[in-house]
């Protein structure tokens, strides 16, 4: 995505780290280039395939395990059609500040010669098409448990199109925020701060859970938990790392700061439990660890090693103490915490990156002129003009769903289970 970025003709963000990136060649394919964007566009489907989808099936009740599945299994497909169809080209077509264009509807313009540095565009686009998937797929973690299927699949369709489809533009495709500079290299607001807002829209809109918050039932397999975590934590290589566009010096960066993030919140999540609780639990270590993954996100390819030691200390520590804010103090049900861990660790590292990319913190530098105080102001405005669109968007989505079919499933769907209800079969035998 940056290099896709400094090609074309950013340079207020293209001075950033320029050193660090491989060899562009814009008439000429790379082969090692487009062998590792092809690995890095299998790793990111794999986080939503089956990584997320059994992530947050082992933590649902076991009569909504089928449910949570086939709504993983149904974004994927439907993201996937809309994103050739429109998604692609209202991203990255055009050179509009606010809003791309249908000028490359169902990637008209794509042919098996077209490039966009030194990969296949038609690799670029299958690309940047999983970062289109596993974003709305993020939502479902605030919504489980009651939401109809029919409602999940309008919101996730209108959602994409609206709010999805203009941040890549904003951030990456020349638009408002390109021009301001703004520092996100794999995601952290584009995704995670859009994820999270929307998260924290659902679950006031949707409505609390019958048992919420008089009893927390305990999620009812933390080993598939801890497995889809663990899908979560080898595909974010190819979410941070395959985001430089090359297999360079950048991705390899960006590809060991990830790691060093989230392991490093991972122990933070922990040992703050052990000291609360007496004990660590497994569901809570692995939320660390997505919670370290998504604040190292954004500065992923600006920074060292030190840089990615802070953000996994922030990212644990300020993701767990939103949780508690969240669920705790305010009595909000976002089920699976998804603003917290996601929202709150997006935006935390899409404002540290600001002063983490200075060559004191070992990162890459700043370009030209800027300071990091004025980076800072770039991010925070991108950050905010993020979070306020998609808030606002997302409650009129939410208000046409609830007009067509309704939001949430009757009371005696959520006391059996959706999975009979709505899909008619059954997580285990006997259930």
């Amino acid at each position: 995505m940056f290099t896709h970025f400094v090609l074309r003709g950013l340079t207020a963000l293209g001075l950033v780290g320029m050193s660090a990136l491989p060899a562009l060649a814009a008439d000429g394919l790379d082969t090692g280039d487009t062998a590792w964007i092809l690995s890095a566009t299998a790793l990111v489907l794999f986080m939503t395939l089956p990584g997320l989808a059994l992530f947050y099936a082992g933590l649902v009740q076991s009569k909504n395990i089928i449910s949570v599945l086939m709504h993983h299994f149904a974004i994927a497909c439907l993201m996937s059609v809309l994103w050739v169809v429109a998604g692609y080209s209202l991203a990255f077509s055009g050179d509009g500040a606010w809003f791309g264009n249908l000028d490359n509807m169902f990637l008209g313009g794509i042919g098996v010669d077209s490039m966009s540095g030194t990969i296949p565009e038609s690799l670029f686009a299958a690309f940047q098409m999983t970062f289109a998937i596993i974003t709305p797929a993020l939502v479902i973690g605030a919504y489980v448990e009651r939401m109809k299927f029919a409602a999940v699949l309008i919101f996730s369709v209108l959602w994409m199109l609206f709010v999805y489809a203009p941040g890549p533009h904003w951030v990456w495709g020349g638009g408002i925020m390109a021009g301001w500079g703004v520092m996100d290299f794999a995601g952290g607001i584009v995704v995670h701060a859009t994820a999270g807002t929307a998260a924290l829209v659902c679950a006031v809109m949707v409505g609390k859970r019958r048992h919420f918050p008089q009893s927390q039932i305990p999620p009812h397999s933390p080993a598939l938990t801890m497995i889809g975590a663990s899908m979560l934590w080898v595909g974010w290589f190819g979410f941070n790392g395959g985001s430089a566009l090359g297999a360079g010096g950048s991705a390899g960066m960006a590809l060991l700061v990830t790691h060093i993030a989230a392991a490093t919140a991972s122990l933070v999540w922990m040992g703050i439990e052990w000291m609360r609780f007496g004990r660590p639990s497994l569901v809570g270590i692995v939320t660390g660890m997505v919670a370290g993954l998504a604040t190292v996100t954004p500065a992923s390819g600006f920074i060292g090693v030190p840089g990615g030691l802070i953000l996994g200390l922030a990212g644990g520590f300020g993701c767990y103490v939103a949780v508690d804010i969240i669920r705790g103090k305010l009595k909000i049900d976002d089920s699976l915490d998804v603003f917290a861990v996601h929202g709150v660790g997006g935006i935390i590292g899409s404002l540290l990156v600001a002063f983490l990319a200075l060559p004191s913190f070992g990162g890459l530098g700043l370009a030209d002129g800027v300071s990091a105080g004025s980076q800072f102001m770039v991010q925070l405005a991108s950050v905010a003009i993020t979070v306020v669109w998609t808030l606002v968007v997302s409650v009129i989505i939410l208000m046409i769903a609830k007009a067509v079919v309704g939001l949430r499933v009757d009371d005696q769907t959520e006391v059996d289970g959706l999975d009979l209800a709505e899909h008619g079969e059954r997580g285990y035998p006997g259930n």
